[in-house]
């Protein structure tokens, strides 16, 4: 509470050197050939002659829940706007991580292991690639084409087949008898871009992905009652669902209740798809980087909507898909619904840059764009939050096209800080701490590599903590330094500049700057470049004539915010906070003026978001 008699005011002493405000952060040389050529651009810009490569996918599949086979055939334009000619293109078979002597870093039971992906054929504007034209190793595939020019396209034809896997869920699989997620399912090209070249990363389970802004429309052919829930918009709701279901939908399209498309007696009786042995469900995505599909003969199906944009009065579908044996699952469309809603109009304060979002009943914890993969939990609170990081996956890695397989923090650490700050939106009980002992107690440890150590190297405890709390933190620590107006700024003026594109961590830093008007590079270094520990103390207190003085130190070269709570002998007591602006001068020690006529019995350094490390000298 508010204590009239006390102010404070804070003093740094003890400098070990100043921070330079133009200190610069050490860009690697592709980074700097990237702003030679003029494709990025120091400010955090795309540079004026940024380009990234796209293509119109049509993806015709047939799926059988029993067999669980998957055959496909995949027709792509690929355009080639890069300044390069392309001679060979390279493809992504995300399901050979199951097959049998390819490389991964997963265990897998080797009774789910399966002879991967069988590629049929593939043609080439028509005319058929020789298979001794085409190298397939582990999740990679490579096949040599006819010179592609700059600003030329290639249309492509691949028929193929594989069988998806029953067990060792990873992301994509069987979730029960009648149900399946279906992932990574068809052969794509991979990204080839300004820095990089061919992202030649082979998938192998445990870094994500990257992947190019396409058109994509899927046609999806499964037997009569099973439903089918993918990417885009469905196209022919009147001639999949039954007719009262397809009203249900549309009824849902435009209300801000909570409507059964699918209840129990519909699933009881067998009234749900359209009345014919085989159902093919039409859907079009325009502008995303992936596609999925998940289908269930036995889950319910609760929806509603909401306006995302007040200006256009544009609504996003909310969806719910689950097995009714999950109670939990009652709730997640109540949580789905406020995490989309809180987004809009308070963190990021974005429209929902999607027309509908999907929380499926399945057997990870993954995000898709415009659906999430999502197993069912034991406690509400994780039920709130698995919803919320899912969901908030929509603007990073999806909307923003940042690169997962190199970054992963580029987008989990944006997930993990809207975990805690949209938690206590929906639950005014709940306080998120997701990751910050587990941060502290590893820093200064050998697994504390730097944040931006790329995904692959990481190893042991730094996976997850360079992926998910420390960059987390780092954004949080950001907000509190800059505020909510002038951070949302900032981070706007980065959205704006890179959403539909593909920003490096450069960008990010660099578009912050430029968004808020301050050279951040001081912070940036520090906390994303650097190792070391993440501890403050206590250091000591003095009686003053007017009041206390309080000695913070920082035993590190990582700023973390102050949060001192002072006690006093009656019982009342002071909240003092003070930013990661306090360190920006350099490492050192702040000392904290109180005055006050009260009596002091105690003070306690440290909050739930700070992860210092030795708390045993944070009580003086």
């Amino acid at each position: 509470m508010l204590i009239k008699r006390i102010s404070f005011l804070i003093l740094s002493i003890g400098l070990s050197g100043m921070v330079s405000a133009q200190q610069s952060l050490p860009v690697p040389a592709e980074i700097q050939a990237a702003y030679a050529k003029g494709t990025r651009d120091v400010s955090g810009k795309p540079g004026p002659k940024y380009w990234q490569n796209t293509a119109n996918y049509d993806l015709k599949v047939d799926f059988n829940p029993g067999t669980r086979a998957l055959k496909g055939v995949v027709e792509v334009v690929y355009y080639n706007n890069s300044p390069d000619t392309l001679k060979q293109l390279w493809f992504k078979l995300y399901p050979n991580l199951y097959k049998k002597g390819v490389a991964r870093n997963t265990k897998f039971n080797d009774r789910d292991l399966n002879e991967g992906v069988n590629i049929a054929s593939i043609q080439a504007d028509g005319h058929q690639v020789a298979k001794e034209s085409i190298t397939i190793e582990g999740t990679n595939m490579q096949a040599v084409i006819a010179p592609l020019a700059p600003g030329k396209q290639i249309k492509l034809k691949i028929d193929y087949q594989y069988d998806l896997n029953k067990g060792s869920h990873m992301r994509t699989g069987q979730v029960d008898e009648g149900s399946h997620f279906v992932a990574y399912f068809f052969p794509r090209i991979a990204v080839y871009d300004d820095v990089d070249g061919w992202n030649k990363f082979p998938y192998l389970g445990d870094v994500e992905f990257y992947n190019d802004f396409c058109n994509f429309k899927g046609e999806i052919t499964v037997p009569k009652n099973f439903v089918v829930w993918a990417t885009g918009d469905l196209m022919n709701a009147k001639q999949v669902l039954r007719k009262d279901i397809a009203a249900r939908l549309a009824k849902a399209e435009k209300s801000d209740e909570v409507i059964d498309v699918i209840n129990d007696q519909d699933l009881a009786n067998k009234a749900v798809t359209a009345n014919q042995s085989y159902n093919t469900w039409k859907f079009d995505a325009k502008n995303v980087t992936d596609f999925v599909f998940a289908l269930s003969d036995h889950y319910l199906w609760k929806s509603t909507s909401l306006v995302v944009d007040p200006e256009t009065g544009r609504r996003t579908r909310v969806d719910a898909a689950f097995n009714p044996i999950h109670k939990d699952y009652y709730e997640v469309i109540d949580f789905a619904r406020q995490t989309v809603h809180a987004m809009s109009y308070t963190f990021p304060k974005w429209p929902y840059p999607y027309a509908h979002e999907t929380i499926f009943d399945g057997l990870d914890q993954m995000e898709y764009p415009m659906m999430v993969n999502d197993n069912p939990v034991a406690k509400r609170e994780d039920a709130i939050t698995l919803t919320i990081h899912e969901i908030f996956h929509t603007m990073f890695p999806f909307y923003m096209g940042t690169n997962e397989t190199k970054y992963a923090w580029m987008d989990e650490g944006w997930a993990t800080i809207g975990e805690w700050l949209i938690a206590p939106m929906i639950d005014t009980n709940m306080v998120d701490d997701y990751g910050i002992a587990p941060t502290a107690m590893s820093s200064g440890t050998k697994d504390d590599t730097p944040i931006v150590t790329l995904s692959t190297e990481l190893k042991g405890s730094g996976t997850f903590t360079n992926s998910y709390p420390k960059p987390g933190l780092g954004y949080l620590f950001v907000k509190d330094y800059l505020g909510d107006e002038l951070f949302l700024k900032a981070l706007h003026h980065y959205i704006k500049q890179w959403n539909g594109k593909h920003p490096t961590p450069y960008d990010f830093f660099n578009s912050m700057n430029e968004g808020s008007g301050k050279n951040m590079d001081w912070f940036w270094k520090r906390w994303f470049f650097e190792e070391g520990v993440t501890d403050l103390a206590l250091e000591g207190r003095e009686k003053t004539a007017d009041g206390y003085e309080f000695r913070i130190r920082n035993k590190s070269n990582k700023p973390l915010p102050i949060d001192l709570k002072i006690t006093f002998t009656d019982g009342s007591s002071t909240n003092i906070h003070k930013s990661i602006g306090v360190w920006e001068n350099g490492d050192g020690t702040v000392v904290i003026k109180v005055v006050t006529d009260k009596k002091f019995a105690k003070a306690v350094l440290g909050s739930a978001l700070v992860p210092d490390k030795d708390k045993r000298d944070n009580v003086g």
